[in-house]
């Protein structure tokens, strides 16, 4: 239960930070909203969430041919 709590919080704050990039972009403000993707908060969440899965040894983590699929945006 505490792996499923662990994602579902890391789930809320990929969102939450998924609606500030929709914001930024519906703002016009690119430069800002590239920043936020690559080096800002929604980098920071998407690597919160990628290690809560490796580390549990989670769902998704390899796929049929042992690849991961949990890989960088």
């Amino acid at each position: 239960m505490k792996y499923a709590g662990q994602v579902q919080g890391a789930l809320e704050r990929l969102d939450q930070s998924l609606a500030r990039l929709y914001t930024l972009i519906k703002r016009g403000e690119n430069k800002n909203a590239i920043h936020f993707m690559k080096e800002g908060e929604l980098k920071d969440r998407y690597d919160e969430l990628q290690n809560i899965i490796t580390i549990a040894g989670g769902p998704g983590v390899t796929g049929a041919m042992g690849t991961s699929q949990t890989g960088t945006f």
